[in-house]
């Protein structure tokens, strides 16, 4: 006979897991057990957060579900907020608790907690497992609505009875998952298609707008080709960032609160917005009602929740981004030269409103980012920390290609980016992975340095320190009348504590030491941090407005 634990392991083998991110405690132990002789590789975090991270990051960078496990109670809660993040960014992960004996269910046993409940708004489904025979079926299951459709995460509870509890021999595992009431459209209905190309055919200043979906379905060559076919500038949001090269001549970088001005001039004069696998959030819009206020817009996304949920459109298709695109590229004739007088308007937006670093011997920290961008030249991974370090890399750096750039967006998650860095270095070995952190963000799961130290997880971090917590600072200067309130830090020696973790590191307090500094992380074979003490009071901008304000500017700046 075998155990539910045994029945667990060997359905995650079946699903191709190959790393897990966890913590042990009581109620899992009969799991541990299982995993002590389990061709698994099993990564000890200091902290269950981390754990979910680091899967995240894992799921993210390889395409592939990333998996955690946590004990019962405190394990279970500490997870919370790293789920929350996968499922604000669609990005699919498998949660592992322990829970306590279903005998003891609801009694307030020791480390008890009702996560099936708390984490029904977090995730995309979960399980409560009453009993061990189930397993496989349920394994199956999670792990097929975790990668399908729109992806997230799905939580599985196991009270230690469960984990323990008999599995009769010869139990079967599904070969394949179909589930009533549970069927994805990935294939856009053909009307909507021929709406589309209709519209994209009379559109005389068409705009693509890209989001984390494009990276998600693996579109990035649709999106190009429809781009060029349709001779159409394209704007990503902070998650769609690699959906094409930045360097490439119709890519406008990012849109919204911190994006390009030209992106934003670009939505408020296009004609046409081709939104895809993009939901219209806050950051981007500003006031709902004055963005793209000249254009029809066409929306695509495989969740059709998210359609009309902000922005109304005027041709909703509902299905993977990807084989939408194909759908309409098949009926989508070359363009010509249409649109050549809308690409000089955007071009001549592009020369006269660049993104510029100041010019002097200052130690700015966009110009850590391009320097960095510049070594890398398109390789690796990157990773952010939120707050202003993310604005300034999704601002500064060359993204090139999908699954390059790794970052909390819909919850702006701080504390994400070091135990999410770890995960794609287990994701992608043998490539460089960099986490650019701030001094703030890096405090909240700085006790991961443990973990790189005990795997040798090669993450290069290069904190880009002011002193402050800078995003929230930046907020207080421009509209507090600078009332610091309790955004100020005290200096820390990051380098002294990673080594105390035995990491070795090195500080730089001069623009000429970046280049060097740099080039010694990229070559050191374990994991390395560099403290990068940037200019204190240094902002992220351009702080473009949205809406309506946009079109002032554009009057007054044309």
């Amino acid at each position: 006979m075998k155990t539910g634990a045994k029945v667990l392991i060997e359905g995650l083998l079946r699903q191709g897991t190959k790393t897990i991110f966890g913590y042990p405690g009581g109620v899992v132990l009969p799991i541990y057990d299982v995993l002590y002789d389990s061709p698994l590789e099993h990564i000890l975090v200091r902290h269950e957060q981390a754990a979910a991270h680091a899967a995240d990051g894992y799921a993210r960078a390889s395409g592939r579900v990333g998996v955690c496990l946590a004990t019962s109670g405190p394990g279970a809660c500490n997870l919370v907020t790293g789920i929350a993040t996968a499922y604000m960014d669609s990005i699919p992960i498998v949660a592992l608790t322990g829970q306590v004996p279903t005998s003891l269910l609801g009694n307030d046993a020791f480390q008890e907690s009702d996560i099936h409940g708390i984490t029904m708004p977090i995730t995309k489904h979960n399980y409560l497992v009453s009993r061990a025979e189930d397993l496989p079926q349920v394994i199956a299951e999670a792990f097929y609505i975790a990668s399908t459709g729109r992806p997230g995460p799905v939580l599985i509870d196991l009270p230690k009875d469960v984990s323990t509890g008999e599995v009769p021999e010869g139990i079967e595992f599904p070969t394949s998952v179909s589930l009533r009431g549970y069927q994805p459209t990935v294939k856009g209905h053909p009307r909507q298609i021929e709406r589309a190309v209709d519209l994209m055919k009379r559109a005389q200043r068409p705009l693509l707008y890209a989001g984390g979906g494009v990276i998600l379905s693996g579109a990035d060559q649709e999106l190009l080709a429809l781009a060029e076919r349709l001779g159409a500038p394209v704007t990503t949001t902070l998650m769609g960032l690699g959906a094409i090269r930045g360097d490439h001549p119709l890519n406008l970088g990012m849109l919204g609160m911190h994006g390009t001005a030209y992106a934003n001039y670009a939505v408020t004069e296009c004609d046409l917005l081709v939104a895809i696998g993009a939901r219209f959030d806050d950051r981007v819009t500003g006031r709902i009602e004055t963005f793209a206020p000249n254009a029809q817009v066409i929306h695509i996304d495989i969740d059709p929740a998210e359609i009309g949920k902000n922005k109304p459109v005027d041709v909703p298709i509902v299905g993977d981004v990807r084989q939408v695109l194909a759908q309409i590229l098949a009926r989508l004739p070359p363009r010509g030269s249409r649109t050549g007088p809308w690409l000089e308007r955007v071009e001549h937006w592009r020369k006269t409103h660049p993104l510029v670093i100041r010019d002097d011997d200052l130690l700015h920290p966009q110009y850590v980012v391009r320097t960095l961008s510049e070594l890398l030249d398109g390789d690796g991974v990157v990773v952010s920390e939120v707050g202003q370090n993310q604005m300034w890399t999704a601002q500064h750096f060359c993204f090139t290609k999908p699954r390059s750039w790794i970052t909390s967006g819909g919850l702006g998650t701080m504390g994400y980016g070091l135990p999410a860095s770890m995960g794609a270095c287990v994701a992608r070995p043998g490539e460089q992975v960099f986490l650019v952190a701030g001094d703030g963000s890096l405090q909240m799961n700085i006790q991961e340095f443990g973990t790189i130290a005990q795997y040798r997880i090669p993450v290069k971090v290069v904190v880009l320190n002011n002193g402050f917590l800078g995003m929230v600072r930046q907020w207080q200067e421009l509209f507090y009348e600078h009332r610091y309130s309790y955004t100020e830090l005290p200096q820390v020696d990051f380098v002294g504590i990673a080594r105390a973790y035995g990491i070795d590191g090195m500080v730089v307090e001069e623009r000429r030491e970046v280049r060097d500094a740099l080039r010694t992380a990229i070559a050191h074979e374990g994991p390395f941090i560099v403290d990068v003490r940037v200019v204190r009071e240094e902002n992220v901008f351009p702080m473009v407005p949205a809406g309506a304000a946009i079109n002032e500017m554009i009057g007054s700046r044309q």
